[in-house]
Protein backbone atom coordinates (compact mmCIF):
# COMPACT_ATOMS: atom_id res chain seq x y z
CA UNK A 1 0.00 0.00 0.00
CA UNK A 2 1.29 3.29 -0.70
CA UNK A 3 2.68 5.47 2.24
CA UNK A 4 0.53 8.25 1.44
CA UNK A 5 -2.58 5.99 1.90
CA UNK A 6 -1.67 4.58 5.41
CA UNK A 7 -0.57 8.06 6.42
CA UNK A 8 -4.11 9.28 6.06
CA UNK A 9 -5.48 6.48 7.10
CA UNK A 10 -3.56 6.59 10.50
CA UNK A 11 -4.64 9.98 10.95
CA UNK A 12 -8.65 9.35 9.55
CA UNK A 13 -8.12 6.58 12.55
CA UNK A 14 -6.20 9.09 15.06
CA UNK A 15 -8.59 11.79 14.49
CA UNK A 16 -12.18 9.57 14.71
CA UNK A 17 -10.46 8.30 18.36
CA UNK A 18 -9.63 11.55 20.05
CA UNK A 19 -12.30 13.46 19.10
CA UNK A 20 -15.05 10.74 20.33
CA UNK A 21 -13.38 11.06 23.57
CA UNK A 22 -13.47 14.56 23.71
CA UNK A 23 -16.73 14.49 22.81
CA UNK A 24 -17.63 11.43 25.42
CA UNK A 25 -16.16 13.94 28.23
CA UNK A 26 -17.81 16.99 26.69
CA UNK A 27 -21.44 15.98 26.74
CA UNK A 28 -23.57 16.12 29.78
CA UNK A 29 -24.91 13.36 31.77
CA UNK A 30 -28.36 14.63 30.65
CA UNK A 31 -29.63 16.63 28.00
CA UNK A 32 -32.37 18.86 28.97
CA UNK A 33 -35.65 18.07 27.58
CA UNK A 34 -38.43 20.84 26.64
CA UNK A 35 -41.18 20.30 29.98
CA UNK A 36 -44.27 21.15 28.09
CA UNK A 37 -46.09 20.10 24.98
CA UNK A 38 -45.56 23.95 23.72
CA UNK A 39 -41.80 23.18 24.17
CA UNK A 40 -42.01 20.06 22.32
CA UNK A 41 -43.46 22.39 19.55
CA UNK A 42 -41.48 25.04 19.48
CA UNK A 43 -38.25 22.93 19.82
CA UNK A 44 -39.74 20.59 16.66
CA UNK A 45 -40.42 23.61 14.46
CA UNK A 46 -37.13 25.57 14.56
CA UNK A 47 -34.74 24.29 12.12
CA UNK A 48 -31.61 25.24 14.31
CA UNK A 49 -32.64 22.37 16.70
CA UNK A 50 -35.24 20.04 15.38
CA UNK A 51 -32.98 17.15 14.68
CA UNK A 52 -31.62 16.76 17.94
CA UNK A 53 -34.17 13.84 18.75
CA UNK A 54 -33.01 11.98 16.12
CA UNK A 55 -29.48 12.06 17.06
CA UNK A 56 -29.08 10.26 20.41
CA UNK A 57 -32.07 7.36 21.19
CA UNK A 58 -32.41 8.51 24.66
CA UNK A 59 -33.55 12.03 23.04
CA UNK A 60 -35.72 10.03 20.72
CA UNK A 61 -37.25 7.92 23.77
CA UNK A 62 -38.50 11.28 24.97
CA UNK A 63 -39.39 12.71 22.07
CA UNK A 64 -41.70 9.47 21.18
CA UNK A 65 -43.30 9.20 24.55
CA UNK A 66 -44.18 13.61 24.28
CA UNK A 67 -45.62 12.86 20.47
CA UNK A 68 -47.51 10.11 22.37
CA UNK A 69 -49.62 12.90 24.04
CA UNK A 70 -52.43 14.55 21.43
CA UNK A 71 -51.60 18.20 23.29
CA UNK A 72 -48.10 17.70 21.17
CA UNK A 73 -49.45 17.56 18.24
CA UNK A 74 -52.40 20.20 18.85
CA UNK A 75 -49.65 22.70 19.82
CA UNK A 76 -48.08 22.14 16.96
CA UNK A 77 -51.29 22.90 14.53
CA UNK A 78 -51.43 25.65 17.30
CA UNK A 79 -48.03 27.64 16.31
CA UNK A 80 -48.56 26.30 12.75
CA UNK A 81 -51.68 29.12 12.57
CA UNK A 82 -49.52 31.62 13.79
CA UNK A 83 -47.39 33.58 10.76
CA UNK A 84 -44.67 34.05 13.67
CA UNK A 85 -44.10 30.63 13.58
CA UNK A 86 -43.39 31.09 9.55
CA UNK A 87 -40.99 33.66 10.03
CA UNK A 88 -39.20 32.35 12.81
CA UNK A 89 -38.88 29.42 10.68
CA UNK A 90 -37.58 31.17 7.45
CA UNK A 91 -35.24 32.71 9.82
CA UNK A 92 -33.91 30.09 11.43
CA UNK A 93 -33.14 27.88 8.00
CA UNK A 94 -31.12 31.00 7.29
CA UNK A 95 -28.95 30.52 10.57
CA UNK A 96 -25.75 29.08 10.39
CA UNK A 97 -26.98 26.85 13.26
CA UNK A 98 -29.16 24.82 10.92
CA UNK A 99 -25.95 24.13 9.03
CA UNK A 100 -24.51 22.47 12.49
CA UNK A 101 -28.17 21.19 13.27
CA UNK A 102 -28.14 18.60 10.16
CA UNK A 103 -24.41 18.09 9.82
CA UNK A 104 -23.89 16.47 13.33
CA UNK A 105 -25.46 12.94 11.53
CA UNK A 106 -22.04 12.93 9.82
CA UNK A 107 -20.42 11.69 13.59
CA UNK A 108 -19.91 7.83 13.32
CA UNK A 109 -20.35 8.65 17.17
CA UNK A 110 -24.95 8.83 16.05
CA UNK A 111 -24.71 5.73 13.93
CA UNK A 112 -22.38 3.74 17.25
CA UNK A 113 -25.35 5.09 19.61
CA UNK A 114 -28.23 4.08 17.56
CA UNK A 115 -26.10 0.81 16.83
CA UNK A 116 -26.17 0.10 20.02
CA UNK A 117 -29.44 0.70 21.15
CA UNK A 118 -30.63 -1.46 17.88
CA UNK A 119 -29.61 -4.43 20.15
CA UNK A 120 -30.11 -2.92 23.91
CA UNK A 121 -33.72 -4.28 24.97
CA UNK A 122 -33.94 -1.89 27.35
CA UNK A 123 -34.91 0.68 24.50
CA UNK A 124 -36.81 -1.49 22.50
CA UNK A 125 -39.03 -2.35 26.06
CA UNK A 126 -39.62 1.45 26.33
CA UNK A 127 -40.52 2.28 23.23
CA UNK A 128 -42.90 -0.99 23.18
CA UNK A 129 -44.47 -0.16 26.55
CA UNK A 130 -45.32 3.68 25.17
CA UNK A 131 -47.45 1.85 22.14
CA UNK A 132 -49.15 0.00 24.34
CA UNK A 133 -50.23 2.47 27.48
CA UNK A 134 -53.75 2.65 27.53
CA UNK A 135 -53.94 6.47 28.71
CA UNK A 136 -52.11 7.56 25.70
CA UNK A 137 -54.97 6.00 23.64
CA UNK A 138 -57.41 7.18 26.20
CA UNK A 139 -55.85 10.79 25.35
CA UNK A 140 -56.16 10.21 22.04
CA UNK A 141 -59.89 9.33 22.43
CA UNK A 142 -60.39 12.68 24.42
CA UNK A 143 -58.42 14.99 21.99
CA UNK A 144 -61.41 15.95 20.18
CA UNK A 145 -63.35 17.19 23.11
CA UNK A 146 -60.42 19.12 24.52
CA UNK A 147 -60.86 22.88 25.09
CA UNK A 148 -57.31 22.90 23.41
CA UNK A 149 -58.92 21.34 20.08
CA UNK A 150 -62.18 23.11 20.46
CA UNK A 151 -59.57 27.03 20.52
CA UNK A 152 -58.69 26.08 17.24
CA UNK A 153 -61.46 25.08 15.51
CA UNK A 154 -62.68 28.92 16.65
CA UNK A 155 -59.63 29.82 15.43
CA UNK A 156 -60.72 29.06 11.66
CA UNK A 157 -63.60 31.07 11.95
CA UNK A 158 -61.40 34.24 13.56
CA UNK A 159 -61.08 36.83 11.18
CA UNK A 160 -58.11 38.02 13.38
CA UNK A 161 -55.73 35.04 12.45
CA UNK A 162 -56.36 35.67 8.47
CA UNK A 163 -55.88 39.39 9.31
CA UNK A 164 -52.20 38.51 10.89
CA UNK A 165 -51.24 36.44 7.65
CA UNK A 166 -52.34 39.30 5.53
CA UNK A 167 -50.32 41.73 7.53
CA UNK A 168 -47.61 39.25 7.88
CA UNK A 169 -45.14 40.25 5.08
CA UNK A 170 -45.30 43.75 6.73
CA UNK A 171 -44.14 42.53 10.19
CA UNK A 172 -40.50 44.37 10.90
CA UNK A 173 -39.51 40.38 11.33
CA UNK A 174 -40.62 39.32 7.84
CA UNK A 175 -38.72 42.12 6.72
CA UNK A 176 -35.47 41.26 8.44
CA UNK A 177 -35.93 37.85 7.43
CA UNK A 178 -36.50 39.24 3.76
CA UNK A 179 -33.65 41.40 4.04
CA UNK A 180 -31.37 38.51 5.37
CA UNK A 181 -29.72 37.21 1.58
CA UNK A 182 -28.64 40.71 0.90
CA UNK A 183 -26.86 40.85 3.86
CA UNK A 184 -23.18 40.03 3.74
CA UNK A 185 -22.86 38.84 7.52
CA UNK A 186 -25.11 36.34 6.14
CA UNK A 187 -22.83 34.10 3.82
CA UNK A 188 -19.67 35.43 6.09
CA UNK A 189 -21.36 33.34 8.62
CA UNK A 190 -22.30 30.24 6.42
CA UNK A 191 -18.37 30.30 5.20
CA UNK A 192 -17.52 30.72 9.07
CA UNK A 193 -19.35 27.23 10.17
CA UNK A 194 -18.31 25.71 7.07
CA UNK A 195 -14.81 25.97 8.08
CA UNK A 196 -15.51 25.45 11.32
CA UNK A 197 -14.08 21.92 12.58
CA UNK A 198 -16.44 21.32 15.22
CA UNK A 199 -19.55 21.42 12.85
CA UNK A 200 -18.19 18.40 11.25
CA UNK A 201 -17.94 16.30 14.49
CA UNK A 202 -14.60 13.96 14.25
CA UNK A 203 -14.41 14.25 10.89
CA UNK A 204 -13.43 17.61 11.05
CA UNK A 205 -11.33 17.21 14.52
CA UNK A 206 -8.76 15.60 11.70
CA UNK A 207 -8.39 18.67 9.85
CA UNK A 208 -7.87 20.92 12.97
CA UNK A 209 -4.37 22.33 13.69
CA UNK A 210 -2.79 21.16 17.11
CA UNK A 211 -2.19 24.69 18.56
CA UNK A 212 -4.03 26.84 16.12
CA UNK A 213 -5.69 29.89 17.44
CA UNK A 214 -9.67 30.22 17.53
CA UNK A 215 -11.31 31.12 14.45
CA UNK A 216 -7.75 29.85 12.28
CA UNK A 217 -8.83 28.26 8.64
CA UNK A 218 -8.60 24.59 9.75
CA UNK A 219 -5.39 22.86 7.92
CA UNK A 220 -2.92 19.43 8.64
CA UNK A 221 0.09 20.44 10.41
CA UNK A 222 2.78 19.66 7.37
CA UNK A 223 5.49 19.23 10.53
CA UNK A 224 3.56 16.44 11.64
CA UNK A 225 3.10 14.73 8.03
CA UNK A 226 6.55 14.84 7.34
CA UNK A 227 7.71 13.58 10.68
CA UNK A 228 4.94 10.75 9.84
CA UNK A 229 6.19 9.78 6.68
CA UNK A 230 9.76 9.60 7.60
CA UNK A 231 9.19 6.99 10.34
CA UNK A 232 7.11 5.18 7.69
CA UNK A 233 9.33 2.08 6.18
CA UNK A 234 10.40 2.00 2.23
CA UNK A 235 8.79 -1.05 0.69
CA UNK A 236 12.31 -2.57 -0.95
CA UNK A 237 13.17 -2.06 -4.73
CA UNK A 238 12.52 -4.77 -6.54
CA UNK A 239 15.46 -6.95 -8.04
CA UNK A 240 16.07 -6.92 -11.33
CA UNK A 241 15.73 -10.90 -12.91
CA UNK A 242 19.07 -12.27 -13.72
Amino acid sequence: MNRIEILFAALATAGLFSAGLAQAADTPAGAASPATPQAWAGKMLDPTQNASAFKDPAAFQQWSNAMMNPATSMAMMQQGMDPNTAIRMLSGMMNPAAMQNYMQFSDPNVAMKWMAAGIDPRFATALVSQGINPSAYLNMMQAPMSPQMMNMGTQMLNPGMYGNWMGAPMNPAAMNAMMAPMNPNTYMGWMGTGMNPNTYGPWGQMMAMPGAPAGAMPAIDPAMLMKMLQMMPTPAAPQPAK
